[in-house]
């Protein structure tokens, strides 16, 4: 299997849930200038719609994800402010 190293860290979101060890979800992941879609692999279940980081490539267009917030987005729920 040849691993598609350009899509290691990039972001998406599920549009299938994972199932953990039981089974892979499918996300839409934004690569290339555009969008693709891969069979995504997680340690845990992961819902529909759940945005996600890919952080290794397993070829043959199947990734591993981890759930992903977005440290930038304000409407996380975080200030920032440590007081």
């Amino acid at each position: 299997m040849t691993s598609d190293d350009a899509v290691i860290g990039c972001t998406g979101v599920l549009v299938i849930g994972t199932r953990g060890a039981a089974g892979p979800g499918e996300v839409l992941v934004r690569v290339r200038g555009g969008s693709e879609t891969f069979l995504a692999w997680s340690a845990e279940p992961l819902a529909k719609g759940v945005p996600v980081l890919v952080i290794e490539s397993r070829g043959t267009r199947q990734v591993d994800v981890i759930e992903w917030v977005d440290p930038l987005d304000a409407s996380a729920g975080g200030t920032g402010d440590a007081n």
